[in-house]
């Protein structure tokens, strides 16, 4: 009779907690259908990036246009175009155009690290020689610079880089990145 009596008690807490439980999960079905969808352009920011290095003789002029997607606060990803300009008094000039794959990350909001593969066609002329070549480059560069506002001022190296083989004089380059 006591196992009865227990029954009686414990059967209206079930039945109670189950319709709880269901409230609760209808509750939350309901808030996850209801919010607000995420808009892809939202979340997109235009800007680019400017490079310049100056020597004796040498110019080292870099343009190139940028879109990167937050993916949220910390993270954004991107591609960027480029276009660029290379002057060595009396040696040879160079024209570069091409386009690179680009990942940010903001460990806090005035540091950004950078990842950037980049691949550019480079036509050269040689003033001495009287000879043009072209040829395409790839570079892999790491980077990290300081970030206030949508300005980031920084540094980057390309790991990839092979003094005897390649485009660039340096594997290391001072940045200039603005993001709207």
């Amino acid at each position: 009779m006591k196992k009865n009596h227990h029954m009686s008690i414990l059967r209206p807490f079930l039945i109670l907690t189950v319709l709880f439980s269901f409230h609760h999960l209808s509750a939350q079905q309901q808030t996850i259908t209801t919010s607000p969808p995420n808009n892809f352009w939202n979340n997109v920011q235009f800007g680019g990036g400017l490079g310049l290095s100056f020597a004796s003789g040498y110019t080292d002029i870099t343009i190139s246009p940028s879109a990167i997607y937050n993916v949220n606060s910390i993270v954004a990803v991107g591609t960027a175009l480029q276009f660029g300009y290379v002057s060595a008094k009396n040696d040879y000039t160079s024209t570069i155009y091409g386009a690179s794959l680009i990942g940010l990350i903001n460990p806090i909001p005035q540091i950004q690290l950078s990842v950037e593969l980049e691949e550019i066609n480079v036509n050269t002329d040689y003033k001495y020689y009287g000879v043009s070549d072209s040829f395409w480059n790839t570079a892999l560069y790491v980077g990290a610079g300081y970030r206030t506002g949508n300005v980031t001022i920084g540094a980057r190296f390309d790991v990839l880089f092979d003094e005897n083989n390649g485009y660039y004089s340096d594997a290391f380059m001072p940045f200039v990145r603005v993001y709207f």
